[in-house]
């Protein structure tokens, strides 16, 4: 494999994150979710913590989709090096309970709960959420200063750094969770509706880690 090289681009930039740090925020905190549209498994959001007056991130950073696995191998611990980062999760049966858009906002909370234990102030960053929807603040206790981007999961360092944390968390439970059922190839699919997940499903039925209100029976 070739060594991970800087590409214009496809790269990540933090120019909204300066935008940002230039309005008086001290951090900027990118979030992103991943399994989203698995039907088994958990949601799972990486926030990740970006002091103001950084000037480089990782090379090869990138949305998490638009790496390989081997390159997300490759690029995580750098990421894992440059600021702070956190994973939260909210479980299938919680999404079969209370829907996608509310689960997604408590693991979200999730995740910024796990960066206030490593002593990030979530309460004086901005923070920026992948998308035009804003899923977090009606979970929330405290309004948070959140930013909504469309795209920023390519476009915003902070938020691509929280792609490839999520993405490699995640992936490394289902590929857990496939050694106690390798009927359902999650060592491949990571829970998504691939056709040897459904032949697993004809054959076996449904697991504790599926999304039951997702599937057709």
């Amino acid at each position: 494999m070739r060594a991970l090289t800087p590409n214009p681009e496809k790269d990540p930039t933090l120019d909204f994150e300066r935008e940002l740090w230039a309005l008086g925020a001290p951090l900027v905190i990118g979030i992103d979710e991943v399994g989203r549209g698995a039907v088994a498994g958990p949601v799972a959001v990486g926030a990740h913590a970006v002091l103001a007056g950084t000037e480089e991130f990782p090379v090869g950073l990138r949305d998490s989709k638009l790496l390989s696995e081997k390159r997300r191998t490759l690029v995580a611990p750098l990421v894992a090096e440059w600021g702070v980062g956190a994973v939260g999760y909210s479980s299938a049966a919680e999404i079969d309970a209370h829907g996608i858009t509310a689960t997604l906002g408590e693991a979200a909370r999730r995740a910024l709960l796990a960066l206030h234990a490593q002593g990030i102030d979530v309460t004086r960053a901005a923070i920026i959420l992948d998308g035009s929807q804003d899923w977090l603040t009606p979970v929330l206790k405290s309004p948070l200063n959140v930013q909504t981007r469309v795209g920023a999961d390519r476009l915003c360092a902070s938020v691509a750094a929280a792609s490839v944390g999520a993405k490699v968390a995640r992936d490394q439970l289902m590929c857990e969770a496939d050694e106690a059922h390798p009927e359902y190839a999650w060592a491949s699919n990571k829970g998504y509706g691939s056709a040897a997940h459904y032949a697993g499903i004809a054959a076996h039925g449904l697991t504790e880690l599926h999304r039951h209100t997702w599937i057709k029976s």
